[in-house]
This record gives C-alpha cells, sequence and structure tokens, in this order.
C-alpha cells in the first residue's frame, strides 16, 4: 500500500560531484562541449534564419495553394498512424505481459523485428503484393476466370490509408517496447484487488493496466507521430502530399530554397508541439510504486479458442511489419540473381558503410567528449547547452537538410573563391561536392542517441574510480581513457551500433545531400522502387534490413540481459 504522507528527511552534506576532475583542463572540456552543442543546435537555427529571411518569400503563395493540403494530410497521417500504432503495440503488450498462450514466448520477441524494416521497404512489399500485377490479385482473376480489372472491384493500393497501415506496421514497437516495460513494472497486487472486485479481462486492460501505463503509451504514439511527419519514402511511394514531400517540390522542383524553409519551420513547430502535449499530458499525473519489493504480475493461461485467437492477433502486427515485407523482397531477390551483381550495388554499399560508420564514430565521440565535459567542469553554459543537442533527433531529415546545405553552400563558395583569389587554383565545391554533409547531417540527427548511451554509460561509474586515477596523477583525459571507457564498452558500442543503423536507414537527409551520381544502400532502393524495379531494389533492400536485423537482435539480448 502507499502511503502519501511526506516523511522526514535528513539532510546529509554530499560530495560535489566530480570535484577532482575539476581542476586542470577544464576549460578545454567546458570550450569543446560548446562548439560540439552549438554545432550539433546550428542546422536548426540555420532553418529558422533562413524561413524568415527568404531570397523570395512565398509564404503567401504556399499558404493559398498547397500548405493546407500539406497540413491536412501530414496531420491525417500522423494521428491516424498514432491511433493504430498505440492500439496494436499497447494490445500486444498487454496480452503478451498478462497472458500465457501459443507461441506467447516467441512472439514477446519476434514483435520487435519490424524495428529492423524500413518503412519504405513495407510500402514497396504492399504494393507489389496487392497490386493488379501481384500475388492477390492474380490469385482472384485466375480463380473466377475474370481477364481484365473491369471484371472485379479491388481498392486501391496506394492510398493515404493504405500508408497509415504501412507506417503503423513499422513504427508499432515504439509503443510496444515502452508498454510492455509499464505492464510488467506494475504491481501484481493492483490486479488481484481488481479480480476480486469483479472486474473482467477487459475492465482489467480498462480501468488498471491502461490507465497505469498512459505515459510510455503516449511516449510512444509520440514518438510514431513524430517518426510519420519525418516519413518522406512511404507517402512519395503513394504519392501523398505532405510537408515533407513539400520540402522536396519547392526546392528541388520549383527551386526556392527559402520556401522550403518555411515549410521545415512548420514541420519543426509541429514537432515541438507534438514533444509539448506529450510532456503536458503526464504533467499533472502521479504513479507510484510501494517502497517493498512489488508483487510480479502472474500470466493466465489461456485454452483453447481464446488462446489461439490471442496468438493471431499478436501475430498480425509482426506479419504485416516483418513477414510480409521480408517475403516480397527475398523472392524478387531469388527470382532476380543477377541483380546482387548489377552496377553500383558495392558502391552503394561502400558508401553506406563509410558514410555511416564515419558518422557513427563521430557521432558517438563527439558525445562521450560533450558528456564527460559537461559532467568534470560543472559550468552551466555546456550543461544548459546539454538538453537542446536532443532536438536534432525530433527533426526531420529533410528539414536538417535545409539546414545543412545552404550555409554550408554558401561558405563553400566563398572559400573557394578566396583560394582562386589567393592561389589561382580553382579547388572546386570541396564541402558539398562531398560526403561531409551527409555525416554532418547524421550527427546532428542522431546525436540524442550517443548522448543518451553516453550519459547512462557515465552515470553506472562509481565517482571514487576517476578520483582515485586523478589522485594517482592521471589527467582528466587520462582518467576517461583509462578509467571510463573500459567500463563503458558495452554501451559505447551499443550506441555505435545504434547510430549505425539509423544512419543506414535515413533516407530524406541522404538524398537531399549526397554529390551527383553518389548512392547509398538506401538511395538505391527508393530510386529502383520507384521505378517499379523491385528486382533490382531486392539486394540493397536485404542489405539494409540486415543490418537493422543485427541492432535488433542486439537490443533483445540487452532487454533479455537486463531482465536477468
Amino acid at each position: 500500500m502507499v502511503s502519501d504522507s511526506k516523511t522526514q528527511e535528513i539532510p546529509v552534506p554530499l560530495p560535489r560531484r566530480s570535484s577532482g576532475l575539476r581542476q586542470s583542463g577544464g576549460g578545454i572540456w567546458s570550450l569543446g562541449a560548446v562548439v560540439i552543442a552549438l554545432l550539433v543546435v546550428a542546422p536548426i537555427l540555420s532553418v529558422v534564419w533562413i524561413a524568415l529571411n527568404p531570397t523570395e518569400n512565398i509564404w503567401p503563395h504556399l499558404m493559398s495553394t498547397t500548405l493546407p493540403r500539406y497540413l491536412t494530410n501530414t496531420a491525417i497521417l500522423a494521428l491516424g498512424v498514432a491511433v493504430l500504432s498505440a492500439a496494436s503495440g499497447a494490445g500486444a503488450a498487454w496480452l503478451i505481459s498478462m497472458y500465457s498462450f501459443p507461441g506467447a514466448r516467441v512472439l514477446e520477441w519476434l514483435l520487435l523485428l519490424p524495428l529492423a524494416i524500413p518503412a519504405y521497404v513495407g510500402a514497396y512489399a504492399l504494393v507489389d503484393f496487392l497490386d493488379y500485377s501481384g500475388p492477390v490479385q492474380v490469385a482472384l482473376r485466375e480463380a473466377f476466370g475474370w481477364s481484365s480489372a473491369r471484371d472485379y472491384w479491388f481498392p486501391q493500393v496506394r492510398t493515404r490509408w493504405a500508408a497509415v497501415v504501412v507506417l503503423a506496421a513499422a513504427l508499432y514497437p515504439y509503443v510496444y517496447l515502452l508498454a510492455r516495460s509499464a505492464f510488467r513494472e506494475q504491481s501484481g497486487g493492483s490486479y488481484e484487488v481488481a479480480r476480486a472486485l469483479g472486474a473482467g479481462g477487459f475492465g482489467l486492460f480498462w480501468r488498471v493496466g491502461l490507465p497505469l501505463a498512459r505515459p510510455a503509451i503516449a511516449a510512444g504514439a509520440a514518438i510514431a507521430m513524430m517518426e510519420t511527419v519525418a516519413d518522406f519514402g512511404v507517402v512519395d511511394y503513394f504519392g501523398v502530399q505532405t510537408l515533407t514531400t513539400g520540402i522536396f517540390t519547392t526546392w528541388l522542383e520549383a527551386g526556392n530554397a527559402g520556401g522550403a524553409a518555411q515549410i521545415a519551420v512548420v514541420i519543426l513547430g509541429i514537432v515541438f508541439v507534438l514533444l509539448a502535449l506529450e510532456k503536458t499530458s503526464r504533467r499533472h499525473s502521479r504513479y507510484y510504486q510501494s517502497a517493498r519489493q512489488p508483487r510480479p504480475i502472474q500470466r493466465v493461461r489461456i485454452k483453447g479458442g481464446w488462446g489461439w485467437g490471442a496468438t493471431l492477433l499478436c501475430s498480425l502486427p509482426f506479419a504485416m511489419g516483418f513477414v510480409l515485407p521480408v517475403a516480397v523482397i527475398s523472392v524478387h531477390a531469388l527470382q532476380n540473381p543477377e541483380a546482387w551483381f548489377g552496377p553500383g550495388l558495392l558502391r552503394a554499399l561502400w558508401h553506406t558503410v563509410a558514410v555511416g560508420g564515419t558518422a557513427a564514430v563521430l557521432t558517438v565521440g563527439a558525445a562521450l567528449f560533450m558528456v564527460y565535459g559537461v559532467r568534470m567542469t560543472g559550468r552551466r553554459l555546456p550543461r544548459y547547452l546539454l538538453p537542446f543537442t536532443t532536438l536534432g533527433y525530433a527533426a526531420p531529415g529533410a528539414v536538417l537538410a535545409v539546414g545543412i546545405l545552404l550555409p554550408l553552400a554558401a561558405l563553400d563558395h566563398r572559400v573557394a573563391d578566396t583560394i582562386l583569389a589567393l592561389t589561382g587554383y580553382d579547388p572546386g565545391l570541396v564541402l558539398t561536392g562531398s560526403a561531409l554533409a551527409i555525416v554532418l547531417a547524421y550527427m546532428v540527427r542522431f546525436f540524442a542517441i550517443a548522448q543518451g548511451a553516453a550519459d547512462t554509460a557515465f552515470g553506472r561509474v562509481s565517482p571514487s574510480l576517476p578520483m582515485a586515477a586523478r589522485s594517482l596523477g592521471r589527467t582528466a583525459g587520462g582518467a576517461l581513457r583509462e578509467v571510463y571507457l573500459p567500463l563503458m564498452r558495452g554501451s559505447v558500442g551499443s550506441g555505435l551500433l545504434l547510430v549505425f543503423v539509423d544512419c543506414v536507414k535515413e533516407l530524406p537527409a541522404t538524398m537531399l545531400l549526397r554529390p551527383f551520381n553518389y548512392e547509398t544502400l538506401a538511395t538505391r532502393v527508393h530510386e529502383k522502387a520507384s521505378l517499379e524495379n523491385l528486382g533490382d531494389a531486392a539486394p540493397p533492400a536485404l542489405l539494409v534490413m540486415a543490418v537493422g536485423l543485427l541492432a535488433t537482435a542486439f537490443l533483445a539480448r540487452a532487454n533479455l540481459a537486463k531482465r536477468r
């Protein structure tokens, strides 16, 4: 039983954190942390500046023509994905956590696998499976003797609602992970009391489980909505005009970078509103656990038809988000073995590994430097800037591309002109003519992942260990290298892997920032699939999914280790 009465606390003086580390070199670490934070935040500030100072203001034109359509489609997609992913993710998490039924142990981990599948690959697979030339309609025509599409009716595949289904199938694991943890952290005594008061299965979920897990479900749904707003591959393939596709259209087709920046600011506003609503919804809610060890939830065994029904319900999102994309893409890969030797595939693989690997190493390294600098110096400015470095993860890749390419191109031209004036040699566009802009976009976009992993890892190291190292004459860098890093290898490796996987799957930023004739696996998949050539798109798609599966397996293994 939880008591709300206040307990008397005896103030105990605590030592200042890492006071032994603030002796020498603190200014360098503090300055480095500030520089890293400003580099990460700069693209977002650049987008706002360009939007407020466009060379050609087309805002009135956007407001009267395309912007309402972009906003409407984006809102419908985001709300639809939030509802569907919350229902499937929370429902599966409830069944897995509360009941024992056939296949529950296996499905508990299989439900995580759609995290490995980019949403745009799921879109290609769904269209190929349900389109006129796909196996479903071909089987219908053969079974009923229909000769053409005029003989029967079949729903359109490339629609807004199909995009909602594809995105929800790819994003529900965010809700599932958080909801499953929330259900398992609850005390089994609450459910025993509810059962004693006559609550049935649905009553337990609606009156006890759902209210207690609401913050976790809301957080997962908010992540799914932000990913939906940021998506380009799915909506472009289905022909749904959203704010993200509007950036591509306004910038690449209309040639108006200022208008693209103005649309990007609208996207940023929507993302920040989603973050604010998610936090506001939990502000006045308080959830407490007993100080005693909570009684674990005892799973109720379901037999017969009800048990198999639970198995079917949990299998549906897994089948839609993982089995269908993998099966369709694998069939195309087997039917077109020559595509594995197609021109450009190895080069795209090398570009992906090189750019993603470089971005992952630099991002994790910068995150370690910044978090360590903030912890070591304790100065206010780096500590205040640290939360703002997570904004890049909420910003879509297309938005970051606007904030990176335009200032970088201006700097590139100025540097080239200066070198030409001084030496007579024209170096060309060094910054935007290489993959540097892509690496920078990846760093900004996924810095929050690396920062979270670094901050958690530093927090698990006892302060006495680096203090002992400093007392033995080690510098701040020596303490980081010889004490912290050996104890943080697992977390650093996790951060590197997760950042690398997200870099491999990132599509809009890569498409906007890549140099001419520069392909990665993601852009190759998109280009081949856009040409309805899934045979050539299958090998790079399978490679992208293989990398994602590696990260998902690592995540599941880490989750299992925590439970033990």
